[in-house]
């Protein structure tokens, strides 16, 4: 396989797993809303769900966790490319911003 396939392949990959921790951080920050706000709606006492909800809060550390070293990874790739291929694979990164903005919707 070439360089620039291996590049390309890169290319698609990267955002992938990046908007896929995205989705899951998501997806739990909603099921620790919905956990809080069952907790409040019953009447429960306050202890109650205590354990669950920090087990939600630490699941999304690693969310986050995750999302830091997967980012760290792609500046790696970005200068592995450069250094040995002159291949600049960040420049068709898709934006940060813009890839959050469509998931922050949903959940607003």
């Amino acid at each position: 396989m070439s360089k620039i396939e291996s590049a390309n392949r890169l290319r698609r990959h990267m955002p992938a797993a990046e908007a896929s921790i995205d989705d899951a951080l998501i997806a739990v920050s909603s099921l620790m809303a919905s956990v809080v706000t069952a907790r409040r709606e019953t009447g429960v006492p306050a202890k109650t769900g205590q354990a669950t909800i920090h087990r939600l809060a630490k699941a999304q550390m690693s969310l986050i966790e995750a999302s830091s070293d997967v980012l760290r990874v792609h500046g790696e790739l970005v200068r592995i490319g450069r250094e040995t291929a002159g291949l600049d694979v960040h420049e068709d990164c898709p934006p940060a911003s813009g890839a959050a903005k469509p998931h922050l919707a949903a959940v607003a």
